[in-house]
């Protein structure tokens, strides 16, 4: 029976940085992985490969909204070609992960992970000891209870498509639908249309009520109409495609449908209950020092009941291996920080957030106060030709940031800068003077625009 200090079972993002950082501090390392393919979501299906499509498609936006302002033609997008840079890089993922492994001395065990007791997991039938267990399996595609679901291809299978239809229907108004969408508006045909249907009352649930409004009057302006408060109830295929049916009897005629209504953790096959581990839907219940209700086993990244982005799972990662070296006396415990977390949609514009919405400061009844414009029209915005760029800042009574929300080129930046701040807890009137000295003009240097109308000291707004 092998006997190892920690096994950890997924070889994405966050399994491989816990591992890495265990190795590298001397135990004894095992990773288990279910796929012949190791790597992860985000290395070989996700956040990396989509992307090589994202940054096709935000060159050919930019350039269609400087047409006649310098920009005598928008190049076309050509699909297939980003796929062949794409693969090219995902192709090299799961050999190199395998190698990265023997080069550091980490053992790679490749089938289904099943816990049989606290401390022992079974791999292909064979028992495997260890000190501690850090779970780390992922998501994956939640099931959709409507007829004719075979007919709808997976997040994965639209990233390895060779070519877009004219026509794609997306279900679901979450992270993936957005993103996809405003991919083929650029990549796919002169006339491409795509169809976003939202189950609930509004999409990007997790965004802020008026900006997400705003980046849905952008996107309807690139060909996506987006639909809420629809059940889908059946999805036929005929010769020319498939007939999507609604509960309130409409139809919608389209070349293809995708899977976009979100993920849920991946634990279905480890018998979690034999190990003693407590976990929902939401996945694996953990502690701020991700350990779960059984002391020996973490959990980290999509698989745990916290924040499903990659860098998230990253410290998780990072924090649940210092815990475990704790316990061996090897390091000192830690804690995770969730305060400052920001999300961007890879859309173009950009749409990133970060802390608090207007909705959430209303429904806590916290005081507040909020800097906001839309349809921006400064010299920045002027020279790329975009029309649709607004700002959100919201305050507390101590002039600390609460949540920020951009819509923009260049988002994921300005929105760093602000994590940054509240994280220091830096005051709205320290964080403008800072942005005086930013590089000039440029959106961070923009930030002090949207900081200005929130300054107490009446000395900065001169």
């Amino acid at each position: 029976m092998d006997t190892y200090d920690v096994v950890i079972v997924g070889s994405g993002t966050s399994g491989q940085t816990a591992a890495f950082k265990l190795k590298e501090n001397g135990l004894k390392v095992a990773v288990v992985e279910k796929s012949d393919r190791p790597g992860g979501t985000c290395a070989l299906t996700g956040c990396q490969p989509k992307k090589w499509y994202y940054e096709a498609a935000e060159a050919i936006a930019k350039a269609r909204h400087l047409e006649g302002k310098g920009i005598v033609a928008a190049p076309q997008g050509n699909w297939s070609q980003v796929l062949e840079q794409k693969q090219q890089f995902t192709s090299s993922i799961p050999e190199g992960t395998i190698q990265n492994f023997q080069k550091a001395g980490i053992d790679l065990v490749t089938g289904t992970a099943v816990f049989l007791d606290d401390k022992t997991l079974s791999v292909n039938g064979q028992p495997i000891l260890a000190k501690f267990f850090v779970v780390a399996t992922g998501a994956k595609p939640m099931q959709l209870p409507i007829k004719g679901i075979e007919h709808v291809i997976t997040s994965d299978d639209f990233l390895d498509l060779t070519a877009l239809p004219p026509s794609i229907l997306f279900i679901g108004g979450g992270f993936i639908s957005f993103e996809f969408a405003h991919f083929a508006a650029r990549l796919g045909s002169p006339n491409q249309r795509s169809v976003i249907l939202e189950a609930s009352d509004r999409p990007l649930g997790v965004f802020d009520a008026e900006m997400v409004e705003l980046l849905t009057a952008a996107s309807k302006a690139e060909g996506i109409d987006v639909r809420n408060s629809v059940d889908i109830e059946g999805i036929e295929k005929h010769g020319k495609g498939f007939s999507v049916r609604t509960a309130n009897n409409d139809s919608f005629e389209t070349d293809l449908v995708v899977h976009g209504a979100g993920r849920l953790p991946d634990l279905d096959t480890l018998q979690l209950d034999a190990a003693g581990v407590e976990s929902s839907n939401r996945g694996i219940s953990v502690d701020q020092t991700l350990r779960t209700s059984n002391r020996r086993v973490f959990a980290v990244g999509d698989c745990a009941a916290t924040i499903q982005l990659a860098r998230v799972a990253d410290q998780e990662a990072h924090v649940a291996a210092e815990n475990i070296l704790a316990e061996l006396d090897l390091g000192r415990k830690a804690t995770m920080d969730y305060r400052a977390v920001p999300a961007i949609l890879f859309t173009y514009p950009q749409f990133a957030m970060v802390g608090k919405t207007e909705e959430d400061l209303k429904q806590s009844e916290q005081t507040y106060r909020k800097s906001f414009a839309k349809n921006l029209s400064w010299p920045t915005y002027q020279r790329v030709g975009l029309e649709d760029a607004a700002y959100k800042i919201l305050i507390d009574a101590k002039n600390k940031i609460l949540g920020a929300h951009i819509l923009s080129d260049h988002a994921a930046g300005m929105i760093n800068t602000i994590k940054q701040a509240m994280l220091l807890e830096t005051t709205v009137d320290e964080l403008y003077r800072q942005t005086i000295v930013s590089p000039y003009p440029t959106r961070e240097s923009d930030l002090g625009y949207m900081l200005k109308p929130l300054l107490t000291d009446l000395g900065t707004k001169r």
